[in-house]
């Protein structure tokens, strides 16, 4: 368990770097078709369906191949 900790950490510092030096790498993220967003003067809402849904599948790809 220690280990997976371990990498999950090192991969969250990776992910927080590159987003630190390179903020246009991940600009496509968020504003993909299907993601909701409804803006009015007031409030703004934001349902990102078609990110999470790209996220849920590659995590479940990459947990399967570490499975074996």
């Amino acid at each position: 368990m220690s280990k997976w900790l371990i990498i999950l950490g090192c991969a969250l510092v990776l992910v927080g770097v590159l987003l630190h030096f390179f903020p246009s790498l991940f600009s496509w993220f968020g504003r993909l078709p299907g993601d909701i967003r409804i803006e009015s003067e007031r409030s703004r809402v934001y349902f990102p369906i078609t990110s999470m849904i790209i996220i849920s599948v590659v995590l479940s790809v990459l947990f399967s191949l570490f499975r074996r």
